[in-house]
C-alpha cells in the first residue's frame, strides 16, 4: 500500500514537470544562469570565454551571453548582455548580439549605441551577422570605450576568436553607468523543452576592478528559470576539466541555488 502510494506520488510529480512543449515564459524562452561570486567592487572590464560544444539541431533561437549591470554610485543604471546566437534568420544561423536596457525607474528602455560595422538588418541594431564556428573558443568582453555622447558613458562589446579568428568590435552602448557590476553568464533557449540536447561551455571568467585588481570568481551560483515562470525542468549545469557546462534536454542533476567551483580559478 505504501509503495503504491509512493509510486502514484512520484508519477504525479513527474507529470507536473515541464520536460516537453514550449516554454511558457513571457518571452517564450527557458533561461538559466551562472552568477559569479566576487566582491561587490566597481568593475571596469568583464570577460568570459564561450564555446558551443554541441550545437542546436532545430531552427530555433538560442542565445548564450555574458551579462553585466551598470551602476553610478550606489544606484544601478540598467545592464547589458553580449553573446553568440544560433539564429535561423541569419546566414548560417550564426549571429552576435550586444544590447542593453536602462534602469527600471526610467521604463527599462533599450539603450542607444553606435552603429556596428557588422552586417545585419537596420531594425535589429543589437543583433548582427557573425560566422562563429563550432568548437572555437570566443572571448566575450565588455569594457569602457573612449567616446560617448555628452553626459553619457560608452561601453564596448568585443568578441575574440581564441582559435585564430582575431578580435571583432560589435558596437558601443551608451549609458549613465560609471562602472560595471554583478556579472553572470546565461543561456536563453527559445526551443521546445524536448528539442535535442545543446551544450555550451563557459571558462576563464575574469573581471578587472576599478582599482586595477584582477578578480577571478572561484564559485558560481546556479539559477534556473522556475516552472512557474515558464522555464523547462530539464535544463542543467555541470563541470568538466575545462569549464562550466550549460545543458538542455537532460535530467537536472544540479539543484537550484547550488554553488559550483570554477575550474582553473
Amino acid at each position: 500500500m505504501i509503495r503504491r502510494s509512493f509510486n502514484r506520488a512520484a508519477a504525479a510529480w513527474a507529470a507536473r514537470q515541464r520536460v516537453s512543449g514550449e516554454p511558457r515564459s513571457a518571452n517564450g524562452a527557458s533561461s538559466f544562469h551562472l552568477v559569479w561570486e566576487i566582491p561587490p567592487e566597481p568593475l571596469r572590464r568583464v570577460e568570459a570565454t564561450l564555446e558551443v560544444v554541441v550545437p542546436p539541431a532545430v531552427p530555433r533561437l538560442y542565445f548564450w551571453a555574458l551579462q553585466v549591470s551598470f551602476a553610478a554610485g550606489p544606484r544601478l543604471q540598467g545592464g547589458a548582455h553580449l553573446g553568440l546566437q544560433w539564429h535561423p534568420r541569419y546566414p548560417g544561423s550564426t549571429a552576435v548580439n550586444f544590447g542593453g536596457y536602462g534602469p527600471a525607474e526610467r521604463g527599462t528602455r533599450m539603450l542607444e549605441g553606435s552603429t556596428s560595422e557588422l552586417k545585419g538588418p537596420r531594425r535589429e541594431p543589437n543583433t548582427r551577422e557573425f560566422p562563429w564556428q563550432l568548437g572555437h573558443r570566443y572571448r566575450l568582453a565588455v569594457e569602457a570605450a573612449p567616446e560617448a555622447p555628452e553626459g553619457l558613458r560608452a561601453w564596448r562589446g568585443t568578441v575574440e576568436d581564441l582559435d585564430g579568428g582575431g578580435v571583432q568590435v560589435v558596437r558601443d552602448l551608451y549609458t549613465r553607468g560609471e562602472y560595471l557590476h554583478s556579472p553572470l553568464v546565461w543561456s536563453e533557449v527559445f526551443a521546445r523543452c524536448e528539442h535535442p540536447t545543446v551544450v555550451v561551455r563557459w571558462s576563464d571568467l575574469r573581471a578587472v576592478a576599478a582599482s586595477g585588481q584582477e578578480l577571478h570568481p572561484r564559485h558560481v551560483r546556479v539559477n534556473y528559470q522556475s516552472r512557474a515562470d515558464g522555464g523547462c525542468d530539464n535544463t542543467s549545469v555541470g563541470l568538466d576539466e575545462l569549464g562550466l557546462l550549460q545543458i538542455t534536454a537532460v535530467q537536472r542533476e544540479v539543484p537550484q541555488e547550488a554553488t559550483l567551483p570554477v575550474p582553473g580559478a
